[in-house]
């Protein structure tokens, strides 16, 4: 999971949570958090929900071995997609525009 709201305190930080068949659970972000994953297993299944419809235009990628963001994958030797490998890094992305706000976001989710 990393922060990517410009302007906010935590913009760029990172936190990692193993999720597996043995301990069962789940993780609720909140709005303009971006989120990763790393299959450990060749069996793993990823599920998620959105608040709104899904809009393939709205979503966006980041180099998941960007050095500014330096998240500690849990694997020597990650295999990238051709999505992923060609992703923006999280400087380029804020660069573009394509990152959401702080502010836009927090009043999303307290609503106001």
């Amino acid at each position: 999971i990393v922060d990517i709201r410009t302007g906010s305190p935590t913009f760029g930080q990172w936190e990692a949570i193993r999720l597996d068949d043995t301990d069962r659970r789940a993780v609720y972000l909140s709005e303009g958090l971006g989120h990763g994953f790393c299959a450990l297993t060749d069996n793993a299944t990823l599920n998620y929900l959105c608040t709104t419809t899904y809009n393939p235009s709205a979503e966006h990628t980041l180099h998941p071995l960007d050095p500014q963001l330096a998240i500690d994958w849990p694997t020597e030797s990650p295999l990238l997609s051709a999505r992923d490998t060609a992703a923006p890094t999280l400087a380029e992305a804020r660069e573009a525009g394509l990152l959401p706000d702080y502010q836009t976001c927090r009043s999303f989710t307290t609503g106001g």
